[in-house]
């Protein structure tokens, strides 16, 4: 996946998962802070994805909302991508 530059960085969201619940809105933000939330990701090599309509709906929830479940499938989609990308699978397979 293609660096994000900071000049492209409009908005930012970031979710938590622990694999028990639904995935949770820990930060967002626009501007600066967005890009202070992929700077850090970045740096912790947490995995991104620009989605910007997902980002858009992600962005009405407040923070420590538990996504929708009319956004589930998106973020299932999101999450198995970066459990990929960090050599993770499920167990079983």
């Amino acid at each position: 996946m293609p660096e994000l530059s900071e000049k492209d960085i409009t908005q930012a969201v970031a979710l938590f998962y622990d694999g028990d619940n639904a995935p949770r809105v820990i930060a967002k933000g626009d501007n600066l802070l967005a890009e202070q939330i992929v700077a850090l990701a970045q740096e912790h090599d947490i995995p991104l994805c620009d989605n910007p309509s997902l980002v858009n709906l992600l962005m009405q929830l407040e923070l420590d909302d538990e996504i929708p479940e009319a956004l589930y499938i998106a973020v299932a989609h999101i999450l198995a991508f970066a459990y990929e990308l960090s050599g993770k699978f499920p167990t079983g397979k």
